[in-house]
């Protein structure tokens, strides 16, 4: 599933990477728990977090994340966003929880990846 249709089934605003929606992701990773993404990394992977600090940032690029979504209307804080830039991450918020967004993109085709 391409990036922009993640966008737009889950009404998000695009904060980085508007000009990189046509990446493909496969698999969805969703946690809080840094570790726990760098565990269960695949490649295509899309994260998906609340947590907003740069450490999210850090995490999508050593995982190898192709984006990154942030669920409940939070948004990264602005060491995290400079970093997503620096390393070409797509930044995507939706105001919707981690459990609509799992249940969303797995509806339309997207696996877990834990």
């Amino acid at each position: 599933m391409r990036l922009s249709e993640i966008r737009d089934l889950l009404e998000c605003d695009v904060l980085n990477g508007e000009n990189d929606l046509s990446i493909e992701i496969d698999i969805v990773i969703a946690s809080d728990g840094m570790s726990e993404i760098l565990t269960f990394a695949r490649p295509n992977a899309l994260m998906v977090t609340s947590l907003t600090n740069i450490q999210s940032a850090r995490t999508a690029h050593m995982a190898d994340a192709q984006a990154i979504v942030y669920i409940r209307g939070k948004r990264p804080e602005e060491r995290a966003l400079d970093y997503a830039r620096k390393y070409d991450i797509p930044v995507l918020v939706t105001k919707m929880g981690v459990f609509d967004v799992c249940g969303i993109l797995r509806e339309n085709g997207l696996k877990g990846g834990m």
